[in-house]
């Protein structure tokens, strides 16, 4: 099932674009074939086809994952040399521009998304067929994604509700207030979650569960904590998501899809295009960028050697927390126990993103290994919504609940119950905080939780509030608005 629905993602790629011939005889071809509205949506395939190529740009937030991490205070950028991806350190020193081709990317990416959907969107009742709601429904909850990742990275977006954008608006729509975003995210996955089967038609695609967790979080992003609370404990209450027992088996590719999954991003080992058009790669390009340079030795491959743990994040887990040698591969132990070697790379500390590290696989493997890792992203985890509800419940006052959420992700890590947590208040909602650096690490989550709970600033060196809170507007988007748009203060 997960194959059906990621080998015919390209499917859609030509719906809203007109393929021509390269060359000196391009004149002389019959005009192409356009597919547009005007001749589409008039089937359930064609539907569904345009569906999947929503669905696709979830791939391209391998970087949104890997740069909430560099971004944090939990990884250095690494890499080859300070030069190596410029945009990448420009972002691990917080020293960003407007003029940075890696969160024009994040920009791109994400709006190509939020258009897919649209497009959907915008045509949802051209043709009647069954099982029509669920489609529409998919197609909110991706809109609302996209969205999500965009407010989360740059603030004020521009909106076109159900609409798509097109050539010449980015000189009129102007930026909507963060509010107003969220409002959008809301709408879309309040009406999603009507519609939406309470269990995948596919493996991949978005259920009732899934729009309920991100609506969740996109709550509590707000510091709507009693909304947030609800909607989380409808998602513990009412479905059969359970903690595996064994943490490791979660980031194998046995357990892909797992028991604990509430959400993922599905990759696979298709070749894609290279390094020329990273966002087409079928394969999870942050695994490859995150292994260990001219690594030789068991269970592992080599990478590029980004996105490496500081000293002080490898450091955060306590005696006995069984997350750690999960989380953490440590290369001075584990030459020491396999007689495996590396090569160091710049801001190198010996340690590595053990969850999202490239596997060993056959050796007749397709295409570019660091460009096709089948390492699925695991965007929402069971784990994430006990501590996203506990975190609600301590914001309200119900520290009962907040406690029983925690400790439940506390037993699975230790293994018992002699590391339960019996604060309150305040005190509790740090342990909170801190468990969820732990049980997260490496999963691209921490900045955003920094900023949204205001300890950026003590926790990021070199992050300025009032400014690093979110990202700057690519250059080319403010000259291309004409003026309609502003810059994020501080850019």
């Amino acid at each position: 099932m997960k194959r059906k629905i990621i080998t015919a993602i390209m499917a859609f790629s030509i719906i809203s674009m007109t393929t021509v011939s390269c060359g000196d005889d391009f004149i002389e071809r019959d005009p192409v074939y356009t597919i547009g509205s005007e001749n589409y949506f008039n089937s359930e395939q064609e539907y569904y086809n345009a569906l999947i190529g929503a669905y696709d740009l979830l791939q391209s937030t391998y970087a949104n994952a890997i740069l909430g991490e560099i971004a944090s205070d939990n990884t250095f950028a690494g890499g080859e040399s300070a030069t190596d991806v410029i945009g990448w350190q420009q972002i691990d020193l917080m020293a960003h521009t407007s003029v940075n081709s890696n969160l024009r990317d994040i920009w791109r990416w994400m709006f190509a998304g939020v258009n897919r959907s649209a497009y959907i969107l915008e045509f949802k009742d051209k043709t009647e067929f069954e099982g029509r709601e669920q489609i529409v429904a998919e197609a909110r909850f991706l809109h609302a994604y996209y969205n999500f990742e965009l407010v989360k990275w740059f603030g004020a977006i521009p909106l076109k509700g159900d609409a798509r954008f097109k050539l010449g608006d980015e000189k009129t729509v102007p930026r909507s207030p963060v509010d107003e975003v969220y409002a959008s995210i809301e709408s879309d996955l309040l009406m999603a979650i009507e519609d939406l089967a309470p269990e995948a038609l596919q493996v991949g695609r978005a259920d009732k569960a899934a729009a309920q967790a991100l609506l969740g979080k996109v709550y509590l992003y707000q510091g709507k904590y009693a909304e947030a609370a609800a909607i989380l404990d409808n998602v513990i209450m009412d479905y059969n998501f359970t903690l595996v027992d064994d943490y490791a088996s979660i980031w194998e590719m046995a357990g892909e899809n797992g028991p604990e999954s509430v959400f993922e991003v599905q990759y696979t080992d298709v070749e894609g295009a290279g390094f020329g058009c990273l966002q087409c790669s079928e394969g999870n390009v942050a695994v490859g960028f995150s292994g260990p340079r001219n690594y030789e030795g068991p269970l592992y491959t080599s990478g590029f050697s980004f996105n490496v743990p500081t000293p002080e994040g490898a450091g955060i887990f306590e005696e006995g927390d069984l997350r750690e040698d999960v989380t953490i591969l440590d290369m001075q132990e584990w030459n020491a126990e396999t007689g495996a070697t590396y090569g160091p790379g710049y801001n190198d500390t010996g340690f590595f993103n053990r969850k999202y590290i490239p596997r060993t696989r056959s050796v007749d493997a397709a295409g570019d290994l660091n460009l096709t890792n089948p390492n699925n992203y695991r965007a929402i985890r069971y784990s994430d919504v006990l501590l996203m509800a506990a975190e609600a419940y301590n914001r309200v006052g119900n520290d009962v609940k907040a406690r029983e959420y925690l400790n439940e992700v506390r037993r699975r890590a230790f293994g018992d119950t002699n590391h339960d947590i019996t604060a309150s208040g305040e005190t509790l909602y740090s342990f909170i905080l801190e468990e969820r650096r732990r049980e997260l690490f490496g999963e691209g989550h921490r900045f955003f939780d920094l900023v949204r709970t205001q300890r950026a600033a003590q926790e990021i060196d070199g992050f300025t509030a009032g400014k690093n809170e979110v990202f700057p507007i690519p250059i080319e988007e403010i000259e291309f608005s004409n003026g309609n748009w502003e810059q994020n203060p501080g850019y």
